[in-house]
C-alpha cells in the first residue's frame, strides 16, 4: 500500500515539475523571435502602404480625385505608416529589454509575446483593410489567411415582375396581370473557380427560396375537380385573386467574366468588382406549398379565402441566366416543369427582374 502511495505521490510530483517547466520560456529564444518580428512590421507595413497607394491610384484613374488631392493622400499614407513602423518597433524593443533583465519569464507575467500579436490597419476577423482598426491580441485568435482561396460565398437576392406561359396563347393574351404578378428569390451562393490559373470561368451553386406569384385578372379563380386546375369565373366580385408558389432549389450556373488579379506576398485574389459578368445554367428542387387568395365582399361584409396545395408539381426545375455589372445584374427564369399536373393546356411559369449577389 505505501508503494502504491510513494509511486502515485511521484507520479503526481513528477506531472507538477513538468508543468512548471513547461510555463517557463527561454529568455534568448524569444529575444530571437523578437529581433525577427522587426523585419515582419517592416514588410508589413510596406506591403499596407503599397495597398493604399494602389486604392488612391484607382480613385484617380476614375477621376474620382484630382492629381493634387492623390499626392497629399500619398504622403498621408507614408508618413502614416513610417509612424506605425517607429511605434511597433519601440513596442518591441520594450519587450526585449523586459526579457533581458529577467532570468526567465512564464506565460502568465505578460511579457511573453510569442502568443501576441499587434496588427495596425488589419481587420482580425477577414482579409480587408481598414484603415482605422488596431488588433492586440493572441495568435490563436487570428484565421490564417489562405493564399488561393478558390471558393467565395454570397447572398443572393433577386426580384422582379412574373407570369406564365401558356399553351397556344401569347403573353398579351395572359390572364395574369404584368404588374400585379411578381416573383421573389432568397439565396445562399458558393462560386468555385473552375481553372487553377484562371478565373475566366466559375461553376456558381447554392440554395434558394423561389415565391412565384400570380395576379389572377377578369374576376377568375383557379377551381380544382378531381385534380384538375383550371380557371373559372368566381360568382361574386373579386377585389383579389392572387396565386403563389414556394419552391426550394438548387441553382446551378456558369459564370464567366474577366477579372483583376490582386497579388501580395503571403495571398493573392481574383476580384470581379465592377466586372460584367454572364451566368447560364438552370434550378431544380421541390415545391413546398401553393396558395391562392381570394379577396371579395358578400352582403356588405369583406371575406378572405385561403385555399393550399394544389394539386401542383410537386418538383420544378427550369432554366436560368444573367447579366451583371459588378454586383447587380438582370435575370430571367424559366421553369421547364409545368405548374399544375395532368392539365389539358401546360402552364410554365417565367420571370424577369434584378439579381444582387452581395458578395
Amino acid at each position: 500500500m505505501q508503494n502504491n502511495i510513494k509511486f502515485l505521490v511521484g507520479i503526481i510530483l513528477f506531472c507538477v515539475l513538468k508543468f512548471s517547466y513547461a510555463q517557463e520560456v527561454s529568455n534568448k529564444e524569444q529575444i530571437t523571435q523578437l529581433e525577427n518580428q522587426k523585419m515582419l512590421v517592416q514588410n508589413e507595413e510596406k506591403a499596407l502602404l503599397k495597398e493604399a497607394i494602389e486604392a488612391i491610384n484607382v480613385r484617380l484613374d476614375t477621376n474620382e480625385i484630382s492629381q493634387e488631392e492623390a499626392s497629399a493622400l500619398k504622403s498621408a499614407a507614408a508618413e502614416k505608416h513610417a509612424l506605425n513602423i517607429e511605434n511597433r518597433l519601440a513596442i518591441i524593443d520594450n519587450r526585449i529589454a523586459l526579457l533581458e533583465r529577467n532570468e526567465t519569464v512564464t506565460q502568465d507575467t505578460g511579457a511573453n509575446l510569442d502568443g501576441l500579436v499587434i496588427e495596425i490597419g488589419k481587420n482580425k476577423d477577414s482579409d480587408t483593410y481598414d484603415t482605422g482598426s488596431i488588433y492586440v491580441g493572441p495568435k490563436t485568435k487570428k484565421k490564417p489567411r489562405v493564399y488561393d482561396k478558390r471558393t467565395t460565398s454570397d447572398l443572393v437576392f433577386a426580384i422582379g415582375f412574373n407570369n406564365a406561359i401558356i399553351e397556344g396563347q401569347s403573353l398579351n393574351d395572359s390572364p395574369y396581370k404584368i404588374g400585379g404578378s411578381g416573383f421573389v428569390e432568397l439565396g445562399w451562393a458558393w462560386k468555385t473557380r473552375v481553372f487553377e490559373n484562371s478565373n475566366a470561368v466559375r461553376f456558381k451553386y447554392g440554395l434558394s427560396v423561389q415565391w412565384n406569384k400570380l395576379d389572377i385578372k377578369d374576376n377568375l379563380y383557379f377551381a380544382e375537380e378531381n385534380d384538375v386546375v383550371t380557371l373559372e369565373e368566381y360568382p361574386l366580385n373579386l377585389s383579389k385573386s392572387k396565386f403563389r408558389t414556394t419552391n426550394l432549389v438548387v441553382p446551378l450556373h456558369f459564370e464567366f467574366g474577366p477579372s483583376k488579379k490582386i497579388e501580395r506576398d503571403d495571398y493573392f485574389r481574383y476580384s470581379t468588382y465592377k466586372k460584367f459578368k454572364f451566368g447560364i445554367g438552370g434550378y431544380g428542387g421541390v415545391v413546398l406549398q401553393s396558395l391562392q387568395k381570394l379577396k371579395y365582399d358578400e352582403n356588405g361584409s369583406k371575406q378572405k379565402d385561403k385555399f393550399k396545395n394544389y394539386n401542383t408539381n410537386n418538383f420544378v426545375y427550369g432554366l436560368s441566366s444573367y447579366v451583371s455589372w459588378g454586383n447587380v445584374g438582370i435575370y430571367a427564369k424559366y421553369d421547364l416543369s409545368t405548374i399544375f399536373k395532368d392539365q389539358a393546356i401546360d402552364q410554365n411559369n417565367i420571370s424577369l427582374g434584378l439579381r444582387f449577389d452581395m458578395d
